[in-house]
């Protein structure tokens, strides 16, 4: 066996011998699974796989925001009308990464939609973004759910880490982030643009050993009892953790 099939077959036994520092082993992974066209359910709404026929629905839901406030930290939209959402859906219905959702309340109406993307099942990283939620969506009990159902099913096939990752300046969805459970990595300066601006990206993550004490604080806070008859929340999320 020559020096390199050794390193390549014992990488641990190799690094060990260089007496530099290194990461723990990672004993026993598997790469988890891609997102699969089964959809996620919870008690308020589901995701189900984004599909054209979802155009209407949507259409007329980010028409509450005439303004398109919703799209301003967005690659894409506001669109002009539902002819330009159903190509914005087609373009990216069969796209696997980004794997896109099309957001349903429990009326089975469309009211937003969302993504896994920078899928990596070889080191069980994978992406929450592309986050479009609608005026009939943002600030609902359903939004968070969202969340949950995102990352629970991450970290239920086996990644390792689920990361957010947003425009610097926009406030709401760091904020939103912190309140989500992801802790705050940094920000890469000019790691991209769009709509011919400047993006300095906020990175955020939640990896696998953190994330059952925050998935019982999902779970505390999503229950119907902590609502009362018109909706309102008991106790807020953060005050689960």
């Amino acid at each position: 066996m020559s020096e390199d099939q050794a390193v390549n077959e014992h990488p641990s036994a190799f690094l060990q011998q260089t007496h530099w520092p290194v990461g723990e082993p990672v004993a026993n992974f598997q790469p988890p699974p891609t997102p699969v066209a089964e959809g996620l359910v919870g008690h308020y709404g589901s995701l189900v796989p984004l599909s054209v026929h979802h155009a209407a629905d949507l259409w007329e839901s980010f028409a509450l925001d005439p303004q398109g406030r919703s799209f301003t930290y967005l690659p894409y939209g506001p669109f002009a009308d539902v002819d330009a959402m159903a190509a914005f859906l087609t373009a990216r219905e069969q796209s696997t990464d980004p794997f896109f959702y099309t957001i349903q309340n429990r009326h089975d109406r469309s009211v937003g939609f969302g993504s896994y993307l920078r899928i990596d099942p070889a080191v069980g990283c994978i992406e929450i973004g592309h986050l479009g939620f609608s005026p009939a969506l943002q600030s609902t009990t359903l939004a968070t759910e969202v969340i949950y159902l995102m990352i629970s099913w991450a970290f239920a096939v086996g990644y390792r880490r689920v990361e957010w990752k947003c425009d610097a300046l926009n406030a709401a969805s760091r904020q939103a982030a912190l309140r989500f459970g992801f802790e705050f990595d940094g920000v890469f300066r000019q790691a991209t643009m769009y709509k011919n601006r400047n993006r300095d990206t906020a990175w955020y993550a939640i990896i696998d050993r953190d994330w059952p004490p925050i998935k019982a604080a999902y779970e505390a806070w999503l229950a119907p009892t902590n609502f009362d008859s018109n909706g309102r929340q008991r106790r807020s999320l953060r005050s689960f953790r």
